[in-house]
């Protein structure tokens, strides 16, 4: 079995290996790259070492020949190149859709590359003087309220709308929600066999999905991002900035809130609040259920990210990692009950989330916003 140094060294030895090979391309275009790369320190590799979804990439920082920043995503992994060129549709065919409303604002794609077996998109830099959680909480709520009422403003209501959107985004259906779940409840079984607690509360997870497929189904063919969260977004004069397009896809309209709501019951539950009470009072009880059942799914699905990683964890790592799977099982129970999750129990996890987390990841984490 694998340590989180052996991980951790072999992604590092990738990293510099590639900026090798990177570096000199870039200058021929006239890009530069900054000597500290945020997004490639910290806990970064976990993701490459845990994820099959997704191929290899490089997510860099640097200047054009003006010295104006800029972003590049760089790849030589065919899964990567081939998420890249994905999320190159998505941003296109977003704007093109006849039955979508507003749209996504997006940082200025300046150049595509497809040089020495790699695929870099170089992107302006979006500056922003405030990151999304350092604003008043009213300006959170309208700011993300706004991308979800765009989102829903795409609805494929007609065959005509599912066959223009299928293979570019993908579609998911209630089967597709059931079916994953229960994926994520077999692996953890087969991964923490002797995790009885987490193994009821999947099973329990699991009948919750299953007596609501109706509602469930009853809202999907909307446009969501699976992974809206700040890090994700930047705002410059008011506007915010989608910088992850490789998340679009059509399914239930709340995935996107649940996936949001989730992330701000740690980081923001104020927030997290407003929202589950803004949909309680403006939005039918159906619609309340159906974004609690969101919040189940990417529960289950974080919890068995998380799982996951201790195989390829040791030491304080695998400490983390093992706390985390206990902290999202313990919010996973308090939304199954429907009782609060109590302030004391997102402190505690934060207070030791912090003791253990490496100094690396934790300058990762400020660079994210």
């Amino acid at each position: 079995m694998s340590t989180s140094i052996d991980t951790k060294v072999a992604w590092d030895t990738y990293c510099t290996e590639e900026l090798l090979r990177i570096r000199p391309i870039l200058k021929a275009h006239g890009f530069t790259l900054d000597e500290v790369q945020p997004h490639l320190q910290g806990e970064r590799y976990l993701m490459h070492a845990v994820t099959t979804t997704s191929g290899k990439k490089l997510i860099l920082l640097g200047k054009d020949a003006t010295g104006k920043r800029v972003v590049i995503k760089a790849t030589r992994d065919d899964a990567g190149i081939a998420e890249l060129i994905h999320e190159r549709k998505c941003r296109t065919l977003i704007t093109a859709i006849d039955f979508a409303g507003e749209v996504f604002h997006t940082p200025q794609e300046i150049v595509f590359l497809r040089e020495d077996s790699y695929a870099l998109s170089v992107q302006e830099y979006i500056e922003q003087t405030c990151s999304f959680l350092e604003r008043p909480i009213e300006e959170q709520f309208a700011l993300a309220l706004r991308a979800f009422k765009d989102q829903e403003s795409a609805h494929a209501t007609t065959w005509k709308h599912r066959a223009r959107v299928q293979d570019v985004f993908g579609m998911r259906d209630v089967t597709t929600y059931h079916d994953t779940f229960l994926s994520f409840k077999t692996n953890i079984q087969r991964a923490l066999p002797e995790a009885h607690h987490l193994h009821t509360l999947m099973a329990s997870a699991m009948k919750l999905l299953t007596e609501h497929r109706i509602t469930i189904e009853q809202y999907t063919g909307f446009l969501t991002h699976t992974d809206f969260v700040p890090h994700n977004i930047r705002i410059k004069d008011d506007t915010l900035y989608l910088l992850d397009y490789s998340s679009l896809t059509f399914g239930n309209k709340y995935e996107g809130w649940a996936r949001f709501l989730n992330f701000m019951t740690l980081h923001n539950p104020s927030l997290e609040h407003a929202f589950v009470q803004y949909v309680s009072d403006n939005r039918t009880p159906e619609e309340s259920i159906a974004l609690r059942m969101m919040r189940i799914y990417r529960l289950g699905e974080i919890i068995w990210y998380y799982a996951r990683t201790l195989e390829s964890s040791s030491g304080n790592l695998l400490a983390l990692n093992t706390t985390r799977v206990h902290f999202w099982g313990d919010i996973l129970t308090h939304l199954l009950t429907g009782n609060p999750i109590p302030q004391s129990v997102i402190d505690a996890y934060k207070a030791k989330r912090d003791s253990l987390r490496s100094d690396e990841e934790k300058q990762r984490q400020q660079g994210l916003h």
